[in-house]
């Protein structure tokens, strides 16, 4: 197994530790503490959560095993993508209309709220604008097409603009995509940098936030006792924001995830030309595989670059080796570039991939599952489990009514199954 590579910062060395802005150190839990809400975990979800209901009044307590935004929160590919994991053609044809109607609204307001938070809160975490999604499959042409027509006249955006091959290569230069489609209105942004952002904002509000206090246990009683090794803390209500982290801690809902592994790369800086040669801007691309490629161009021109996946506990011994053929087949122009950073986070996935909200009696809230569309789902996730706690449980019980399945074989077996599934998958991309 590879030993993760820890900065002397207690992050993982990547690039967005080596750039991070306004990381302070937060006390570890020592003693007991009483709260309104105790919230479990310091990425999108737990911070959103917590700067939220700091704002309603309540008195918020916010435990992380590690340091904010170590896990997932701190190492994903920063793209911030428009509606669900699925595309409303698929939500249509699960829902109906009207329900994909709302979930494409909540998702719209969920990126509304990751802008009026850096406007809001001054977050340096280098927001920009527009995504690209390449087809990398004849099976798939007419799709971007399809998709803008239907976003303009049935969801009220006409910001998608579909493209031929010519014009994706004026984009991006790389022969991998058939076509495209474009979003002016997504989003790409340093993601531990707006992480860091929200728990410097959330600080100010009132929450106690406590570093390296990997929660033990906690009690199914009203009020809940919320136990670390140094410490405990007493509160009415319990936020549970693991996500991929969440291992033992609550089996009721372990079962209902499966946590994966995915990795980056980020090349040396290539120089504001090379890098604009490679890609005509500073939006995000991912692709229409099944086990997605993602990149974009970062602040000093280097090409950010996520591939690859593995259903393990343990990260490839060489991730730099792992990615870069991922790159390279999209890019083989950049065969003489240096990597200088490459590493691996964990996430999690549904079995239907749409994200699992819900209660656990008698007072735990969770979200969890964002299968690769976290950013903006974790980020609404926190907002709307504040307002249920509030007592305004609508949005909130649109996403708990979304129906979630269990992994065949649960917590022990699931991973065969993964393995098995996502090799069928992968071959279904090759051909």
């Amino acid at each position: 197994m590879q030993k993760e590579q820890k900065l002397s910062s207690g992050h993982p060395d990547t690039y967005y530790a080596a750039t991070a802005v306004g990381m302070r150190e937060h006390a570890s839990l020592a003693g007991a503490e009483r709260a309104d809400v105790c919230v479990i975990g310091g990425g999108f979800t737990g911070l959103s959560a917590a700067l939220n209901l700091a704002e309603q009044g309540f008195d918020v307590v916010l435990l992380e095993a590690e340091r904010i935004g170590f896990g997932a929160s701190g190492r994903c590919g920063g793209l911030v993508g428009s509606g669900q994991r699925k595309d409303v053609f698929e939500t249509e044809e699960a829902f109906g209309y009207e329900r994909s109607r709302q979930l494409w609204d909540f998702a719209e307001l969920a990126k509304n709220e990751i802008r009026q938070r850096v406007v809001k809160h001054g977050i340096p975490c280098d927001l920009q604008d527009g995504q690209l999604v390449g087809v990398h499959k004849k099976r798939y042409r007419g799709w971007p097409q399809q998709l803008s027509i239907a976003l303009a006249e049935r969801y009220n955006y006409p910001f998608c603009q579909s493209l031929d091959a010519r014009q994706t290569r004026e984009y991006v230069a790389t022969d991998g995509f058939l076509e495209a489609l474009y979003d002016s209105q997504a989003l790409v942004l340093h993601p531990l940098n707006y992480t860091l952002g929200l728990a410097r904002a959330a600080a100010e509000a009132g929450v106690r936030i406590f570093e390296r206090s990997r929660v033990t246990h906690y009690s199914r009683t009203d009020p809940a006792l919320v136990e670390t090794l140094q410490g405990s803390v007493n509160a009415k209500f319990v936020v549970l924001a693991c996500n991929g982290y969440l291992d033992k801690l609550e089996r009721r809902v372990a079962r209902k995830i499966m946590p994966i592994n995915n990795f980056m790369i980020a090349t040396e800086p290539l120089g504001e030309q090379r890098a604009r040669d490679l890609i005509n801007g500073r939006f995000g691309v991912h692709d229409t595989r099944f086990v997605v490629d993602y990149f974009r161009l970062s602040e000093d021109h280097r090409l950010l670059f996520g591939g690859g996946e593995n259903y393990r506990r343990e990260f490839p011994a060489d991730i730099s080796k792992f990615v870069r053929p991922y790159m390279l087949k999209l890019f083989p122009q950049l065969d003489d570039a240096r990597i200088d950073y490459a590493w691996g986070g964990t996430l999690s996935v549904t079995v239907n991939r749409l994200p699992h909200f819900g209660r656990l009696k008698p007072n735990v809230y969770f979200a969890q599952g964002y299968s690769g569309h976290g950013i903006s789902t974790a980020n609404f996730a926190g907002k709307v489990i504040a307002e249920a706690i509030g007592g305004t449980a609508t949005r909130f019980d649109v996403f708990a009514g979304l129906p979630t399945h269990m992994f065949p074989g649960g917590t022990l077996l699931r991973y065969p199954g993964m393995v098995l599934a996502m090799f069928y998958y992968s071959l279904i991309d090759r051909l």
